[in-house]
């Protein structure tokens, strides 16, 4: 199946860019939250990556104004009625992303593919809600969407085989990479690199040694592009938490260590960048 019309919903930090990354390959994309506000800020955060882009000489002027006119926003379902995939990317609570698919089941055709960038929860869980679970599937993109390449395809239990490759085929046809996967918790990539943030945490907290220390070391041997920590005030220490939390209750604090000091970050409400304070001082 080809995706002629798509639609986002959550204007968020990754619904934004991953409603820009759509729209750069061509399709057409609605971007949806509940407020006007919300929808203008990702629209703008949109303007922001393509107008970066010209800046840069990597993108001219007029090609910016097709991608563009690609992409529109709105605050309700009128325009669901054609949509042949949308993707969900609202907060990581089960109930909320539930709820959701009830609605999008009831409002989209009923051959639409329904997918959920979740980072861990069960596809399943979130599909046996909708008259459609084999049309139910994880699409996993990574920040920033709007660079990074891979996306995980999450098959859940009741996930048709039709209906994962044409997932796999609508990222292709995005210009990223498709990485096929089951529903085991934390995926492929979460599993590995939340593994190493474990460890990085555990090192820390026996050591004593400074956030910018680790974070320095990794990056200047060229192990990673940028260190757990600093990586973690990025993605949103709420985000980093709740799929730790997640990971550490399904495979043990053995493998999975959440860093206490996250944990008191967190429910001092000091998230990382987006709050400007987090492991490191954001201004």
């Amino acid at each position: 199946m080809f995706v002629f019309k798509a639609a986002v919903i959550g204007a968020g930090t990754m619904g934004i860019e991953i409603a820009q990354a759509i729209a750069t390959a061509g399709i057409p994309v609605l971007l949806k939250d509940v407020d006007d506000d919300y929808v203008e800020r990702g629209l703008d955060r949109a303007r922001a990556i393509w107008q970066g882009r010209v800046d840069a000489g990597r993108l001219d002027p007029e090609a910016m104004a097709a991608q563009l006119a690609q992409l529109s926003g709105t605050t309700d379902y009128s325009g669901f009625g054609d949509v042949d995939l949308v993707i969900e990317a609202v907060p990581e609570r089960i109930e909320l992303k539930r709820e959701l698919f009830a609605e999008l089941d009831a409002v989209t055709p009923g051959h639409s593919i329904l997918a959920s960038n979740t980072s861990a929860l069960s596809i399943t869980e979130i599909g046996e809600v909708t008259i459609r679970p084999d049309k139910v599937v994880g699409l996993h993109f990574f920040y920033p969407a709007s660079v990074a390449r891979v996306v995980e395809v999450v098959e859940g239990e009741y996930t048709s085989p039709e209906t994962a490759q044409a997932a796999a085929s609508f990222v292709s046809a995005i210009r990223k990479t498709p990485v096929r996967c089951g529903e085991l918790p934390g995926f492929i990539v979460n599993r590995i690199l939340c593994t190493a943030m474990s460890e990085a945490s555990r090192f820390q907290v026996e050591t004593g040694a400074a956030y910018t220390e680790i974070d320095s070391a990794l990056r200047d041997s060229k192990a990673a592009p940028i260190g757990p920590f600093a990586l973690s005030d990025l993605l949103g220490l709420d985000t980093v938490l709740h799929v730790g939390n997640f990971l550490e209750e399904q495979y043990g604090s053995q493998k999975f260590l959440v860093h206490p000091q996250l944990r008191e970050l967190v429910a001092a409400g000091d998230l990382g960048s987006k709050t400007g304070k987090g492991f490191y001082e954001h201004s």
